[in-house]
């Protein structure tokens, strides 16, 4: 069962926690770490690009020249896909890049990445975190008590506007509450800032 320090918000050690190994401390599966994160990243595609074909071009209504006689091609459209001007045959449409993954996939998929960072030690409990009033200060100073420069994500249980506040004005930096919790955002930052209440509450979830 792995274990971890817990520390407050000034970066003081304040007691130990065990984690649930189930949630963890699962065997990591890149294969299906990989398939989530595409999965997050497909959704998020508009699919709004947009061709016209041969019918949808201005113009060309009427036959160019007479079908026999002239020498030339036989030809019933200046808007032919082989014309200058003319319409697109097999063009992009407008569509939706989403796809599923079964309920479990997913849920293991997170575990893996909470895993990963359990084990690379960039999982840092806090005791509790919470600010007065949304000030960017306050999370700088939490990020600068940590020695943290690069991305951080910032987990809590619940919605915390003041953290979320605080931290919506610094490059690099994202806070989220346990709902929200995704593959993409844990692999995307370095550090994961996540609070006691939060761990119990992902654990009811995931284990």
């Amino acid at each position: 069962m792995p274990t971890v320090e817990v520390f407050n918000m000034t970066g003081q050690k304040v007691g130990d926690m065990e984690l649930a190994e189930n949630v963890f401390g699962v065997e990591i599966n890149e294969g299906l770490v990989h398939q989530a994160v595409v999965m997050q990243l497909a959704s998020q595609r508009l699919g709004t690009h947009a061709t016209k074909t041969r019918g949808l071009v201005r113009g060309g209504g009427r036959k160019p020249w007479k079908q026999k006689g002239t020498g030339r091609a036989r030809s019933g459209s200046t808007r032919s896909p082989i014309w200058v001007g003319g319409g697109t045959v097999f063009g992009p449409h407008p569509r939706s890049y989403a796809f599923s993954m079964p309920r479990k996939q997913r849920r293991l998929a997170i575990k893996c990445a909470l895993t990963d960072k359990v084990n690379s030690k960039d999982f840092v409990v806090l005791e509790n975190l919470d600010f007065a009033a949304p000030k960017t200060k306050d999370v700088v100073k939490l990020l600068s008590d940590f020695s943290v420069e690069d991305k951080a994500l910032i987990i809590t249980a619940d919605f915390a506007e003041n953290v979320e506040k605080s931290s919506r004005n610094i490059p690099g930096v994202k806070a989220i509450n346990s709902n929200g919790l995704n593959v993409y955002d844990i692999l995307n930052h370095n550090k994961l800032f996540i609070t006691k209440d939060a761990i119990t509450r992902i654990e009811e979830v995931l284990a």
